[in-house]
């Protein structure tokens, strides 16, 4: 066989191998549709450019045995990784996914690890093990190479303008971009759009023209109360994939998941929700949502890139009134960022997973009554001296696949044939179960305190939402969801106790929308950047990468994915585009639109240079050095994707 047609026949085979094991096995197909050049279909296409990648590549190969391997690997990330990712979580492999690899890792254990990392490591290894450049061919190749990439980069609508002339997109549904274009047509395309919609931060201008729409929009707001602002302490309280099992009506429960305690308090606020703005997974984005205020509309995760000031959100805001600010999350504090995150929004002390002593574990996940009992005893010594203090726990108990301890049995079977239907039952009971043990000591503990609960985002039940689809409330792909079944989508559980005056209703609120809320029950009237997202008048506003829907007065459900738009759809959108502006110019930005606040002392009562609040100071604790180096970070703790 002449050497020439190798990469040929490779491309062939791996193509079609590939391809059938993510439709077999995940239930993800391509689908051919003709293009307008000449009859070429998108299969065709993106076949084209895979055996340009391959030649480019075997060009500057050394030895063939190594090529295939490194093919090998490139495509089946491609193809296999893409479709695990669209069973998992409903959409493809996403240009920002390439900056979270490091958290990824973090999240694997065992084989899994294993897996993805000598992925990782044999594409670069192998790349420059096997490259060369000893025949003419390759010099041709490696220019090829460089022009692609620098136009992609610097040029990115020479390629983005035509491809999506020809072969379509769709700025809401990635899941089907995927399906009509196949692995390598579809990440030249979104890589190549990554770089021409790169948010840049507004200028001085926008940002406050933007700003100034904002809060002319917003109606005159009644007085919460006549008290002026008293300190109190608020307990936030984030659920990992915490959620009502018992709406899955054909799961054919033995008992009713939620215990009934919590359910009973649950019941006292009409069933009141949280509207976060992920699904299965990207915890941190739901945290930079319930601190900070703002909705993330981006489908990458927010603390990792997005978040590049230090910003006055709700931890800042209240540290410059007094407050002691901390964070508890029993995970190896680098993950998504959090170190750096947690700094810049005013947390003063962040305790991890060595603050914590691990002795009532779920494998490697901390159980949540051990979790709250440790945090009780570290903020005991603020609530005895009357200290005001904001505590913020992020549990991890709850990650799939829903491991128990012996001390945990299972007390909830299922009908289901799907096996997460009946493992994350018994997990939402104990989390409840556990989450009520604290909120009854914390309301003994600190009657006066504000108490948040909410999940995070729905649990993961089987690839392509088999789980949901059994009892009818998805489907089985997004671009299939109704209304209604979107807002089901990014719906959880979440209570709000304003300490003596007890459980607070409110329906169903964007997770963005819940800090404003706390500042209001404190009676705080200073302007703070909380203002800017003010919801507009009879409706609430959800967004989701690519579209967003409103939840109007009267229950209806108003999807907005792209012109013509119906009236309410109008107006959100145009808000929308400001409340983005002003995000980007305090996160990334100037920051021409912060609120000022006062110059910061440290705890010597020193002026801190450069740092406008005492809140963008973390201080260093004897259960943990906050800025500690992350080669310190030790790899058997780092086995969740939280």
């Amino acid at each position: 066989m002449p050497t020439k047609l190798i990469p040929l026949i490779s491309t062939a085979l791996f193509y079609l191998v590939f391809n059938l094991i993510g439709a077999l096995k995940f239930d993800v197909m391509i689908k051919a549709q003709a293009i307008t050049i000449g009859f070429i279909s998108n299969i065709v296409l993106d076949f084209i450019v895979n055996l340009a990648v391959a030649y480019v590549l075997f060009a500057l190969s050394r030895r063939v045995s190594i090529f295939l391997v490194l093919q090998a690997l490139i495509m089946g990330v491609l193809y296999i990784g893409n479709a695990i990712k669209i069973s998992f979580f409903g959409g493809p492999i996403m240009p920002d996914d390439v900056f979270a690899l490091r958290s990824m890792l973090l999240i694997l254990e065992g084989w899994q690890f294993f897996a993805a990392a000598l992925t990782v490591a044999g594409i670069a290894s192998l790349l420059l093990f096997n490259f060369t450049m000893r025949h003419w061919s390759a010099y041709l190749a490696m220019l090829a190479a460089i022009m692609l990439g620098l136009t992609v980069v610097y040029k990115p609508a020479m390629l983005v303008e035509p491809l999506d002339k020809y072969t379509g997109s769709s700025v809401w549904d990635q899941r089907s971009n995927y399906l009509w274009h196949g692995g390598m047509l579809y990440s030249l395309q979104e890589g190549s759009r990554h770089f021409l919609m790169a948010e840049a931060p507004p200028d001085v201008d926008n940002a406050q023209q933007s700003a100034e729409r904002l809060i002319a929009t917003q109606p005159a707001q009644p007085k919460v109360g006549d008290k002026a602002f008293t300190p109190r302490n608020i307990h936030i309280i984030l659920l990992e994939s915490f959620w009502d099992p018992n709406r899955l009506k054909k799961a054919g429960y033995n008992k009713n998941p939620l215990a009934p305690e919590f359910r009973k308090l649950w019941k006292s606020v009409d069933y009141s929700t949280a509207m976060p703005p992920v699904f299965g997974g990207y915890t941190a984005n739901s945290e930079f949502e319930i601190l900070c205020g703002f909705p993330v509309v981006r489908n990458s995760v927010k603390f990792e890139r997005q978040l590049l000031n230090s910003t006055p959100c709700l931890p800042h805001i209240l540290a410059d009134k007094g407050y002691r600010t901390v964070v508890s999350h029993p995970n190896v504090p680098v993950f998504w960022n959090r170190v750096n995150a947690y700094r810049y929004i005013g947390f003063q002390t962040y305790w991890s997973i060595k603050d914590f002593v691990q002795d009532d574990m779920n494998k490697e996940f901390m159980s949540d009554a051990t979790l709250y009992r440790q945090v009780i005893e570290k903020i005991t010594p603020s609530l005895e001296k009357k200290e005001p203090v904001l505590d913020y726990i992020v549990t991890i108990f709850g990650h799939w696949n829903y491991p128990l301890s012996a001390s945990r049995p299972s007390k909830i079977t299922s009908r289901s044939k799907v096996e997460e239907v009946s493992t994350y039952a018994n997990i939402a009971y104990y989390k409840s179960l556990e989450l009520m043990g604290f909120i009854n000591e914390m309301r003994k503990k600190d009657p006066d305190g504000i108490i948040v609960a909410f999940g995070d985002h729905l649990p993961f039940m089987g690839g392509n939402y088999a789980g949901y689809v059994d009892s009818g409330v998805l489907a089985a792909h997004n671009t299939e969801f109704t209304p209604e079944m979107l807002k089901f989508y990014v719906t959880t559980p979440m209570i709000i106790i304003d300490g003596k005056n007890g459980p607070v209703k409110f329906g169903s609120l964007p997770l963005y929308q819940v800090p404003k809320l706390l500042l209001d029950l404190l009676n705080h009237e200073e302007p703070t950047i909380l203002n800017y997202a003010h919801p507009l008048p009879d409706m609430r506003i959800r967004p989701l990468p690519g579209l967003h829907f409103n939840v109007l007065k009267n229950g209806k459900i108003d999807v907005c994915k792209e012109p013509p738009f119906t009236e309410s759809c109008q107006k959100s959108t145009s808000w929308l585009d400001d409340v983005i502006t002003v995000s980007n110019d305090l996160f990334i930005g100037q920051q021409f639109t912060r609120i000022k606040h006062p110059v910061a002392k440290d705890l010597n009562n020193v002026a801190l240079p450069d740092q406008p609040t005492a809140s963008d100071v973390i201080t260093e604790t004897t259960e943990n050095k906050y800025k500690k180096d992350e080669k310190d970070i030790q790899k058997p703790n780092a086995k969740t994707k939280h």
